[in-house]
C-alpha cells in the first residue's frame, strides 16, 4: 500500500432496496445488482472503480444475508476476489452497517481509515475522483468526518443538500459543513442553486474508524452497543462474517447523516468535480442514459415512431411505441410499467400498494437466483407449475422433500446426478425421472457445462415454502 493512502479501506454499502426502480428492481434483486446502463451492474462498477482510485486494500462489502450469493457471484465476475463480506440479518440503515464495518476493520488495523461508498450510484471515474479520495484521506487522517459534495446543476428535490461553510487549509478545497438540508421544496432547491455554496449529498464518506465509533458512542450509544454485541456474537472469518441476528435486530435503525454527520463538530465537505447520480428513479436513469437524436433512451428490442424523450427498457419481448412524449416503459417477464417521467417519485407508493395486495412481483422476478444457479417459472396453473432450472457446474440443490407436490425432471442439456430416496443415478440429455411426493431428493451438476432441466410440478400446493431441507452445502436452513 502506498504511504499516500496508508490505512485506507473501502466499505461498500450494499443493502439498498431500490423500490422506485420497480419492476427491474425487486426485493431479492435490488437495483445495485441489475444492469441499468451497460453490461455491468452498479455493484460491479463500484468494485471496478476502486483500483483506479489507488485503493490497494481489500474492500469490505456489507450486504443483506438474502443477497450474499448474487453479491459474491457478481464480485467474482469482475475479478474482485479479495474482499470481506459482512452479512446483515436484517436492514438497519447505514449507521449500524458502517459501525459493523468499522469494528471489523479495526480488528486488522486500529488506525483504519474508511472510505464509505454506496453500491447503487453512478459515478464518473477519473483523475478528479482519485484526487478527491486522496484529499479526503488527508483530512480524515487528522480526525475530520468527511463527506463528498456534488455541485448541483439543477434544482433537484429528491436529493439531500449540504451547505458549505468556511474553507479549510489542506488539499481538495475542503470546507466546513454549515448544515444539512433533506430534500428541499422546488422553491428552496432553486434558491440553493442560485445562491451557490450548496452541494448534493453524495452518500460517500471518509473518516477514521475509531473516530466514527467514538462519535456514534456519543450520539447513539444504544446503537453502538447493539452493533458491538452483534459483531462479538457473530461468526465467520475474514472472507465472510455473519452478524448475530438477535443482537442486530435489536439495534435502532438510522442513517449516518441523522445519527452522526448532522451532529458532529468536525464535519467537512470536499467538492467532487465529476458526474454523479444516485439513479434512484426512472427519470434519473433516463438522464444518464445514451440517447437517440429524438431524446429516447432504449434498451432491448424496441421500435419507436414519432416518440420523444422516452425511456423504454425491454428484457423479454419486443416493445413498440407511437406518438409518446416523456413516457417510461419498463418491460420484464412478469410485469410492465408505463408512466409519465414526471411521476417517477410515485412508484414507491405503488410498491406499498402491491405489498398490501400480497403481490409476488415486488419480491422476485420470474427468474430467481439461487446459490447453485437459477430457475425460471415458465408456466403455472391449477395443480401444476413448469420451471426451467439451470445448475452451474459443481452446483447442488439441497437434500429436500415436499409435502404437497411431486416432480418430473427432464434433462435438456448437460449431465445430472440424481438422488431419489435411496437411489443415486446419472441422467443425460433427453432422459427423465420422477420424484414422488414425500420422497427425499437432490440434484447435482457433476459436469463442466451448465445443466439445464425442465421441472414439472404437480400437486395441491406448489409454493416455495413447501420445502423441507435436510442437508445443504450452502448453509441454508
Amino acid at each position: 500500500m502506498t504511504d499516500l493512502l496508508a490505512h485506507f479501506r473501502a466499505v461498500i454499502l450494499c443493502g439498498g432496496s431500490g423500490s422506485r426502480l420497480w419492476p427491474l428492481s425487486r426485493e431479492t434483486l435490488p437495483k445495485q445488482f441489475i444492469c441499468l446502463n451497460g453490461s455491468r451492474s452498479l455493484l460491479q462498477n463500484t468494485l471496478l472503480r476502486l483500483p483506479s482510485a489507488n485503493a490497494e486494500y481489500r474492500p469490505i462489502l456489507v450486504c443483506n444475508d438474502v443477497h450474499r450469493y448474487v453479491a459474491v457471484e457478481q464480485a467474482q465476475d469482475v475479478g474482485a476476489t479479495s474482499l470481506e463480506m459482512i452479512l446483515e440479518p436484517c436492514a438497519r440503515n447505514t449507521a449500524p452497517a458502517i459501525a459493523a464495518a468499522a469494528l471489523r476493520a479495526m480488528e486488522d488495523d486500529p488506525d483504519a481509515i474508511l472510505l464509505v461508498m454506496p453500491s447503487d450510484h453512478v459515478l464518473e471515474d477519473g483523475e478528479s475522483l482519485r484526487a478527491a479520495f486522496a484529499s479526503a484521506h488527508a483530512h480524515a487522517a487528522r480526525g475530520a468526518m468527511v463527506t463528498f459534495g456534488i455541485a448541483p446543476d439543477a434544482p433537484q428535490t429528491g436529493y439531500g443538500y449540504i451547505q458549505a461553510g468556511d474553507p479549510l487549509s489542506g488539499p481538495g478545497g475542503a470546507r466546513r459543513i454549515s448544515r444539512f438540508v433533506e430534500k428541499p421544496s422546488p422553491e428552496l432547491a432553486q434558491r440553493f442553486l442560485a445562491e451557490g455554496g450548496y452541494y448534493w449529498n453524495s452518500g460517500m464518506f471518509a473518516f477514521r474508524a475509531a473516530v466514527y465509533l467514538a462519535e456514534l458512542d456519543r450520539r447513539a450509544p444504544a446503537m453502538l452497543a447493539a452493533v458491538r454485541e452483534a459483531v462479538a456474537a457473530g461468526k465467520g472469518d475474514h472472507a465472510l462474517y455473519q452478524l448475530d441476528p438477535a443482537s442486530y435486530a435489536a439495534c435502532p435503525a438510522d442513517s449516518i447523516d441523522y445519527a452522526v454527520m448532522e451532529h458532529t463538530e468536525d464535519a467537512v465537505v470536499i467538492p467532487l468535480d465529476c458526474a454523479w447520480s444516485d439513479v434512484g428513479t426512472w427519470d434519473s436513469v433516463w438522464g444518464i442514459a445514451e440517447k437517440c437524436p429524438d431524446g429516447n433512451a432504449i434498451q432491448g428490442d424496441v421500435l419507436m415512431e414519432d416518440s420523444r424523450n422516452c425511456l423504454v427498457h425491454a428484457t423479454h419481448r419486443m416493445v413498440a411505441s407511437i406518438g409518446l412524449d416523456d413516457i417510461v416503459v419498463i418491460e420484464t417477464a412478469d410485469a410492465i410499467l408505463v408512466m409519465h417521467k414526471s411521476k417517477s417519485q410515485d412508484i414507491k407508493g405503488l410498491v406499498e400498494r402491491f405489498k398490501v395486495l400480497h403481490r409476488t412481483e415486488i419480491t422476485h422476478h420470474r427468474q430467481v437466483q439461487r446459490p447453485w444457479g437459477w430457475y425460471d417459472s415458465v408456466d403455472q396453473g391449477e395443480r401444476y407449475q413448469i420451471k426451467r432450472i439451470t445448475v452451474k457446474p459443481g452446483g447442488r440443490l439441497s437434500f429436500q422433500m415436499h409435502h404437497h407436490r411431486a416432480e418430473h425432471w427432464v434433462v435438456v442439456s448437460g449431465t445430472a446426478r440424481i438422488y431419489n430416496g435411496d437411489k443415486q443415478y446419472l441422467l443425460t440429455e433427453n432422459q427423465s425421472t420422477f420424484i414422488p411426493l414425500g420422497e427425499v431428493h437432490s440434484l447435482e451438476n457433476p459436469g463442466k457445462i451448465p445443466l439445464d432441466i425442465i421441472e414439472i410440478q404437480s400437486g395441491a400446493y406448489l409454493g416455495e415454502d413447501d420445502i423441507v431441507r435436510f442437508q445443504d452445502v450452502y448453509g441454508r436452513v
